[in-house]
């Protein structure tokens, strides 16, 4: 009986994740609204008591958000801040520079590395789409050329590397040490980058030609060479400095217990400073004065600057909230444990698991970010039970999970198009190639690491 139901359940779940596929992709409903109507009813379908579903899908939502939000709102800010200032064109300058024109693609990887640290990938993507048409402009390559390892760069990071959102949710969630978590998630995703950035990205300028009459090229590139001739842009030190800075906090905070004893003042101000929050509120405050009164902009452009940032991401961070609610239901409905029941009768190793549970829930919901912190909650409770597996890999094989087979139903996939000038098909051979590649390499990789700690 109880194989049945587990099945039934199984089949619920399914459906809801199509019934989400379809209404968002093909018949364009909003996706916040989709996941709280498809929540509901999937409460009502497995069962779950009237009284709780609402009350569960709340506390996805709140236990979410509670975190996100203001990762989310300080990060944009300080993203908003370093465009404002002139600070990402600076490093986009320097780093091509640097490589070279004929490396061009390699320097965009670099720099959407760093850039992208502290920022959501929408955030990082509209930051350096104007370096990226330069930079194609100046020297005459291919968007696909100089976008593709621009965006691998922002996806890797977004996915795998803490102060990123979702991967401070993961760390959170299994219980890993965040400056382990990083630096595993650099020996990870440094190669991962450079296959499906510059290497992919040179193999598929050659068969993909996006339509060259792209009217925002223009626009930007004329705003980039007017701005560049107006102002003087920060140096390069001050601005790696403050991009870094958060990273740099929350990696004295993780070895707190090196410098001072547990449970003093020192050890804990340390952990209070290296709290993603507090470091991400620190850097910001700092660009008010790096990319702000040292750039010549006075309190109201400041103010000015860090309100009209947060409008455009009220709809990201609502859909991640209902996203969490989903997987909220999933739980409280028994899904998960349906799921869990068929991961252990397949024998999965937990990395395989945490990666397969993420990926299915990409799929569905198209955001990397619903994907890791649902599957965060379906998956830790497992390996806290069952044990096997190194939580700051858990991390990165849910976090290589969540980036697979980005489809209609993805924001970046749609922005990717767009600013690319591509058509749909376009898109599907190079965007949806590459976050395959991106998510199936950093599995590979994970797995590697995990037989030599």
């Amino acid at each position: 009986m109880e194989a049945v139901q587990g099945s039934m359940l199984l089949i619920y779940a399914l459906v809801a994740v199509i019934a989400l596929i379809v209404l968002i992709a093909k018949f364009k409903l909003n996706p916040f609204i989709v996941l709280i109507v498809v929540s509901l009813i999937l409460g009502l379908s497995v069962g779950m008591p009237m009284g709780t579903i609402v009350k569960s899908f709340e506390t996805g939502v709140g236990n979410t958000l509670g975190h996100i939000a203001l990762v989310v709102g300080l990060g944009t800010m300080l993203g908003k801040m370093m465009a404002e200032s002139g600070g990402a064109e600076r490093i986009a300058t320097t780093m091509i520079n640097a490589f070279g024109e004929k490396n061009v693609h390699w320097a965009m990887m670099v720099v959407a590395f760093i850039v992208g640290l502290p920022v959501f990938f929408e955030v990082g993507f509209v930051l350096l789409i104007p370096i990226a048409f330069n930079v194609a402009k100046r020297t005459g390559t291919s968007m696909v050329l100089v976008g593709i390892p621009m965006v691998a760069g922002l996806s890797v990071v977004h996915g795998l590397i803490p102060p990123h959102p979702a991967a401070l949710l993961a760390v959170t969630a299994y219980n890993a040490d965040i400056g382990r978590t990083i630096l595993y998630a650099l020996i990870v995703g440094i190669p991962t980058a450079i296959i499906a950035g510059p290497i992919f990205g040179k193999l598929m300028s050659k068969v993909v030609i996006p339509n060259p009459d792209n009217p925002l090229i223009g626009q930007f590139v004329d705003q980039g060479a007017n701005g560049g001739a107006k102002r003087e842009l920060p140096s390069f030190g001050i601005t790696l400095f403050t991009i870094l800075l958060p990273v740099a906090l929350m990696l004295i905070g993780s070895w707190a217990d090196l410098f001072f004893t547990p449970k003093t003042f020192a050890n804990d101000f340390l952990r209070l400073i290296g709290n993603s929050v507090i470091a991400l509120l620190i850097a910001t405050l700092v660009s008010f004065y790096t990319f702000g009164k040292m750039r010549g902009f006075n309190r109201e452009a400041i103010l000015k600057f860090t309100n009209e940032c947060l409008g455009p991401i009220a709809s990201i961070t609502l859909v991640v909230g209902a996203g969490a609610g989903f997987g909220r239901i999933l739980m409280d409905g028994g899904v998960s444990k349906a799921i869990v029941g068929i991961a252990t009768d397949a024998h999965l190793s937990p990395l395989l698991l945490g990666w397969f549970v993420a990926a299915l829930i990409r799929v569905a919901t198209g955001s990397a970010t619903v994907a890791m912190t649902t599957a965060c909650g379906i998956v830790a409770p497992i390996v806290m039970a069952g044990g096997g597996a190194r939580p700051e890999l858990m991390v990165l094989a849910t976090g290589a999970g969540s980036l697979i087979l980005s489809h209609v139903n993805d924001g970046g996939f749609w922005l990717v198009k767009e600013y690319f000038n591509m058509t749909v098909p376009q898109t599907f051979k190079t965007w949806t190639v590459c976050e395959t590649l991106i998510s199936v390499l950093a599995l590979l990789f994970t797995l590697a690491l995990s037989t030599v700690i």
